[in-house]
C-alpha cells in the first residue's frame, strides 16, 4: 500500500503537468492546432484486419482501456483481501462513497432541470484518487496514515459506480453479434485459467481481441478492461500473487504515461470561452461544480455522520471526523473520470467545454478546502518516526 500510495501522489502531479500543458496549449497556442492535432487519423494494422480511429479515441478507447484495467484490479483485491472483505471495515467508506455520489447527482439534475444538460449526470459522481493523494501529499507528515487509506477506498467505491454508469448509462447501439463476440473471447481467458495457464503474454493477445469485440459491439471499449481484470485470479497461481504481479507492472505506465496523456488529450479548453454564454452551458459547468465542492463535501461527511450516529461501521485508528470533513472535501477532485463521462454524455462540443470548465474550477476550489481543512496541527501521531 506504502508503494501504491507512493506512485499514486507522482501520477497525480504528472497528471496536473499535463492537465496544464492542454490548458496553455489551447488558450496560448489556440485551439485550432490542439483539435487538429488530436483529431489526426491513426490506423493499427494491415487490410481488412485493421482499426482507423483518431488520435483523441485512440488515447480515451485503448489507453484508458489500460487505466480501467488497473483499477478494476484494485476493486477485486480490494473486495477479496482488503477492507472491503469485511463488512464492518467496509461498511463507513462505502456509506459515504453512497452519500458521496448521490448528493452530487442530485445537485446536478437539480440545477440543469429542463435543459439539453442532464445528461451529464454522472460527471460529479467520480474521485480523482491520483489527484486527490497528490493534494495530501501536500500536506506532509501533517495527515496520518488512515486518511490515505480512508480516501483511497471512497474512491474505490467511486470507481465501482462509475464504471457500472459507464457501461449502462453511455453505452451506444449495442452490436448482438461483436457483444456475442465479447462473450466468446472472454470465455477464452476464463478457460485458460481453467486449464491453468499462468503466462501473462497469452492473456495479453485474447486481451487485444476481447478490446477489439467491445469496441466493435457498442459497449465502451474501456469496459473491456474491467471485465478482464474481474477474470484474473485473486488467490496465488502456482505461489505468484496474480493480482499484486499485474499491478506493479502496470501501476507506473498508468502513472506516469496513460494519465498525463489522457489529461492532454482531454483538459484543453478555452478559459472564458464561447462555452459559458452559450445555450446550456452555464447551468451545466455551475452544476458540475456545485456537485463536486459542495455535493462531495455534504454527501460524504453527512452519509459518514449517519452511519457513526447508527453504529454501522467505526473510523480507522487515528482519523478524526475533522478529517472526515477534509477527505470528503478532497473527494470532489473528480478530474479523470470526470473528464472521461463528459466525452461520452454530450455531443454538442460546447456543452463538453462547459462541463471541462466546471470540473477544472470544481477540482481546484475542493482541493483548497480540502487542504484547508487538514493542515491545521503538526505531525499526525501516526506518522511520527519510530524511536531507537
Amino acid at each position: 500500500m506504502a508503494d501504491f500510495l507512493k506512485t499514486e501522489e507522482g501520477g497525480g502531479f504528472a497528471l496536473f503537468a499535463g492537465s496544464v500543458v492542454a490548458l496553455l496549449w489551447v488558450n496560448l497556442l489556440g485551439i485550432d492546432g490542439y483539435e487538429s492535432f488530436w483529431h489526426t487519423k491513426l490506423t493499427i494494422g494491415f487490410g481488412e484486419i485493421s482499426i482507423t480511429e483518431d488520435l483523441g479515441h485512440w488515447v480515451n478507447d485503448g489507453l484508458m482501456t489500460l487505466f480501467f484495467f488497473l483499477i478494476s484490479l484494485e476493486i477485486k483485491r480490494e473486495i477479496v483481501h482488503g477492507d472491503l472483505r469485511e463488512p464492518r471495515k467496509a461498511a463507513l467508506p462505502v456509506l459515504a462513497a453512497a452519500g458521496g455520489v448521490l448528493v452530487p447527482v442530485a445537485i446536478f439534475l437539480a440545477v440543469t432541470a429542463g435543459t439539453d444538460g442532464t445528461s451529464g449526470w454522472g460527471i460529479p459522481m467520480a474521485t480523482d484518487a491520483a489527484f486527490a493523494i497528490a493534494a495530501l501529499a501536500i500536506l506532509g507528515d501533517r495527515v496520518g496514515v488512515g486518511a490515505k487509506l480512508f480516501l483511497v477506498t471512497i474512491a474505490v467505491v467511486d470507481d465501482i459506480l462509475a464504471i457500472a454508469v459507464i457501461a449502462i448509462a453511455y453505452t451506444s447501439d449495442l452490436s448482438l453479434p461483436w457483444l456475442l463476440a465479447s462473450i466468446g473471447t472472454l470465455g477464452i481467458v476464463a478457460a485458460m485459467r481453467r486449464f491453468g495457464i499462468g503466462a501473462i503474454w497469452p492473456y495479453a493477445i485474447v486481451g487485444v481481441l476481447v478490446w477489439i469485440a467491445v469496441l466493435e459491439s457498442g459497449v465502451h471499449a474501456t469496459i473491456a478492461g474491467v471485465a478482464l481484470a474481474f477474470l484474473t485470479p485473486a488467490k496465488p497461481i502456482d505461489g505468484r500473487q496474480v493480482i499484486e504481479e499485474l499491478e506493479e507492472r502496470i501501476h507506473p505506465w498508468t502513472s506516469f504515461l496513460v494519465l498525463p496523456v489522457f489529461a492532454l488529450a482531454n483538459a484543453g479548453v478555452v478559459i472564458g470561452g464561447d462555452a459559458l454564454g452559450a445555450g446550456d452551458g452555464a447551468r451545466v459547468a455551475v452544476a458540475v461544480a456545485l456537485g463536486l465542492v459542495a455535493g462531495k463535501l455534504i454527501g460524504i461527511s453527512a452519509a459518514a455522520w449517519l452511519a457513526l450516529r447508527l453504529r454501522i461501521g467505526a473510523l480507522p485508528e487515528g482519523l478524526g471526523f475533522r478529517s472526515v470533513i477534509g477527505i470528503a472535501a478532497l473527494a470532489g477532485i473528480g478530474f479523470t473520470v470526470s473528464l472521461f463521462i463528459a466525452a461520452l454524455a454530450y455531443d454538442d462540443p460546447l456543452l463538453v467545454d462547459a462541463a471541462k470548465l466546471g470540473i477544472l474550477g470544481g477540482s481546484v476550489v475542493s482541493a483548497a478546502i480540502g487542504v484547508a481543512i487538514l493542515a491545521p496541527g503538526g505531525r499526525h501521531p501516526s506518522r511520527a518516526a519510530p524511536e531507537g
